[in-house]
């Protein structure tokens, strides 16, 4: 779909989709980059510029108007199976200074991977002094499920989301396994000091009861965080996280296997946190930001999803602790959408999943007509 196509679709009037009304938006898409192999995560740069994973294993390194495009060198070899490659990539909160970039991928081969994270300083085009400074501890021989998101707390310290491995659901609610949850640990590696967790095997671990979390934010009001997960056939989960909360999974669940056959009889436990807002069913929900730009101040304090079944992302109003309102966005791209995040310029910056997938900047719209014509 070209530019002008897209944006004529961008200022359609009130339609329906999948049950929800999505009111007239007022914004423009414009590609920045095209051609992209299974992009996952996208991060931007102090001056503009943009790193993006591919899930093949290479980062590349793209101008802001998207005119230029370099692989960067340096990285490390990924384990490529199934679900498995590249995942996120962020920056050190000093990033300007200590030139710091942080990456989450799949590292091992058949027999015994898992999800790591690599910790390189990148100059020009290059990362030097790379290596891991984590990788979980209990290895499996599945290609699905690694979580791979990643985010810095004030303190510095870093969260890093973990799968349950598909087929070792159970070891989510097991504390000594770091499988099916949130790990905690500082930008060197090394363990908090104020972890929940002491019991040998489980000092990294934050939170608990995770199926396979892949968006991780925290609002910039509050500094809450945010987390969304894959439920099975069903029930795909928004959660404020806290340390040391267990959320659930397997044990409660408002999702049913593949086959149709129950996960679990109950939708909550005694003990254990229940979702803010759950999809049924589900949407395979991807990135998240939470909205704190100027650009669009009409989303200012809310969480945008990636949707990767409906194609879509989800607008989530927060009040009160709990999802008021759900608005679906971009429906008009017709493309899974893998990654959400907002730019230091207050654009929002997506990322389709496809082998030619592509980096989208979401701006305000710059015409606005005054009759809509009616939707198809």
């Amino acid at each position: 779909m070209n530019a002008i196509a897209i944006l004529r679709h961008a200022l359609a009037a009130i339609f329906l989709v999948a049950g929800l009304a999505v009111a007239a938006p007022d914004y423009q898409l414009e590609t920045v980059a095209s051609g992209l192999h299974h992009p996952w995560s996208v991060a931007q740069l102090p001056d503009g510029s943009l790193l993006v994973t591919e899930r093949r294993g290479k980062l590349l390194h793209i101008s802001a108007d998207g005119s230029r495009r370099e692989e960067i060198s340096g990285v490390p070899s990924t384990w490529l199976a199934g679900q498995g490659g590249f995942f996120d990539v962020v920056l050190h909160p000093e990033f300007a200074l200590n030139r710091l970039l942080y990456l989450a991928y799949a590292r091992g081969d058949r027999g015994a991977n898992g999800t790591a994270v690599w910790r390189g300083r990148l100059e020009g085009n290059a990362l030097l002094d790379g290596s891991d400074i984590l990788w979980v501890a209990d290895k499996k021989n599945t290609a699905q499920h690694y979580g791979g998101r990643m985010l810095f707390l004030p303190d510095n310290s870093l969260l890093l989301t973990t799968g349950d491995g598909f087929d070792f659901r159970e070891q989510a609610q097991n504390p000594v396994s770091e499988l099916g949850k949130v790990l905690r640990i500082m930008d060197d590696g090394s363990v908090p000091a104020d972890n929940p967790f002491s019991e040998p095997g489980s000092e990294r671990v934050w939170t608990l009861g995770h199926r396979n979390p892949q968006g991780l934010v925290a609002a910039g009001d509050s500094g809450a965080v945010y987390l969304h997960e894959h439920g099975p056939k069903g029930g795909d989960e928004v959660n404020l996280l806290q340390a040391g909360n267990n959320y659930g999974w397997p044990l409660a669940t408002h999702g049913v296997d593949y086959s149709g056959a129950y996960v679990s009889p109950f939708n909550e436990l005694p003990g254990m946190v229940a979702p803010l807002h759950v999809w049924v069913p589900s949407i395979a929900p991807s990135g998240m930001t939470w909205y704190d730009g100027d650009q669009f101040p009409a989303w200012h304090g809310k969480l945008l999803v990636g949707a990767l079944v409906d194609k879509e992302v989800r607008l989530l109003t927060l009040q009160d602790g709990q999802v008021s309102n759900e608005v679906a966005l971009f429906s008009e791209l017709d493309a899974r959408i893998r990654d959400v995040r907002t730019g230091a310029d207050g654009f929002i910056y997506l990322l389709t999943d496809a082998e030619d997938g592509a980096l989208l900047r979401v701006r305000p719209a710059e015409v606005w007509p005054a009759e809509v014509p009616p939707a198809n």
